[in-house]
């Protein structure tokens, strides 16, 4: 079993990942990491698909990094992971949940949701 720091280490590479421009520009990469099954509730309650997210982050020209703290991952079962964070910078802060799933031998995100937390 990979040892719980490597795990971590793992998970948040995969997940901020997506917070690169040259992966979020790049169909390929971003389809590669989310399931066919993808949804994403947004923190504008707007709801979007595998399709809909491969689409508008290839023309995402914001070069954002944001701020990543209380990265936690808790495994679901043997093959889905949920990811819990917080993103953004100075005082503007979201809450962030992914749900990673093991499929293929490859694990990719099968659901995603911001919402928007207070100070």
């Amino acid at each position: 079993m990979i040892a719980d720091v490597d795990r971590l280490t793992f998970f948040k590479e995969l997940e901020t990942s997506l917070h690169r421009r040259s992966i979020r520009n790049s169909p390929p990469a971003v389809s590669a990491l989310l399931d066919d099954d993808f949804v994403e509730f947004g923190k504008s309650g707007r709801v979007y698909d595998k399709r809909l997210t491969v689409e508008l982050l290839r023309d995402d020209d914001s070069d954002f990094m944001p701020e990543v703290r209380n990265f936690e991952i808790r495994p679901l079962s043997a093959d889905v992971m949920l990811v819990t964070y917080r993103s953004g910078r100075g005082d503007m802060f979201d809450l962030r949940s992914s749900v990673w799933r093991l499929s293929g031998g490859k694990w990719r995100m099968t659901f995603h949701q911001g919402t928007a937390a207070p100070r």
